[in-house]
């Protein structure tokens, strides 16, 4: 393991421990309920199953990135700080695209949906992993090697914007200060990412930058008059069966694919966002927000 992760890791672990310990007695303390052992473990397995994968997969996806980076139009950065500085937002904004194409193509929802099929919201909700994700992960950040990032510099800072990731998944903080929602990704937007509320589907999809979702227009703040509730739309039968956790969305799209519809049809089944019909018996998300918005402008 390359030293830099090694750092990541002394740091991380301890801080995690000792963050979810003071979330668990807190809850308990304070009756809130925002924890129980089936979801935590659930929470546990998926991020087990996801590392294992990426541990696997990672000497393909480093010489991927390799190859790319030894083909790079950039042969060198001016400035160390500057290096740093520009792989951090790149990396931010290929996460971006990434997590948003994650949400409208539901090949890939298929995938990350698992991420936000618990309703509940703690910091170990952050550990749910898209177990699948190592598979292709990679390829929105084979721009970076191009532009002369070294990909064990891309793969650092993406373990090291994680971190950041997975404190935001916590309802113990509210709101933080104006200035900082303007900047960055606060606990407050990422509820509303995992909220299944119609006004909040497919919204604040970044990782440390909120100012990707204002500038590209999935950003929604959370409102009072909405609160927020966890989940998918559509609840799963079996919550902790451990392989349906991973597959379930996988098994709705072969019974839509078994439906007697021209190929282009069965294509649209696959591809387009989430919810999408022929038919039109089920909705996407921005169907059922357009409806929402019509329906609260005649009251």
């Amino acid at each position: 393991m390359p030293l830099k992760e090694q750092w990541i890791l002394l740091i991380s672990t301890p801080l995690y421990a000792f963050v979810i310990l003071l979330e668990i007695l807190l809850s308990h303390l304070k009756v809130k309920g925002y924890y129980t052992v089936k979801e935590t473990i659930t929470n546990v397995y998926l991020s087990a199953l996801n590392a294992g994968l990426d541990l696997l997969f990672r000497v393909i996806y480093v010489a991927i990135l390799l190859w790319f980076y030894n083909h790079r139009i950039i042969e060198t950065w001016s400035s160390p700080l500057l290096y740093w500085v520009m792989i951090f937002v790149l990396e931010d904004l290929a996460y971006y695209w990434e997590h948003r194409i994650d949400h409208y193509c539901r090949f890939f929802w298929a995938v990350h949906v698992t991420h936000h099929s618990s309703e509940e919201y703690n910091l170990t909700t952050g550990f749910r992993s898209s177990v699948l994700q190592p598979l292709y992960r990679f390829i929105y950040f084979i721009p970076l090697a191009l532009l002369g990032f070294q990909p064990i510099d891309i793969i650092f800072v993406y373990a090291a914007t994680q971190i950041y990731g997975i404190l935001v998944h916590t309802q113990f903080i509210k709101k933080m200060p104006k200035w900082y929602e303007v900047l960055l990704v606060s606990p407050s937007h990422h509820r509303v990412h995992h909220a299944s509320n119609v006004r909040y589907l497919d919204k604040n999809m970044g990782m440390v930058l909120i100012i990707w979702d204002k500038i590209f227009g999935t950003f929604q703040e959370e409102e009072d008059k909405d609160p927020v509730r966890f989940g998918l739309t559509k609840p799963l039968d079996q919550p902790h069966h451990p392989v349906r956790i991973v597959t379930h969305e996988w098994e709705s799209i072969i019974q839509d694919l078994k439906q007697p519809v021209p190929f282009t049809t069965k294509l649209k089944y696959v591809f387009m966002p989430p919810g999408w019909s022929h038919d039109g018996s089920r909705k996407t998300a921005n169907e059922l927000r357009r409806e929402l918005f019509e329906s609260e402008k005649k009251i």
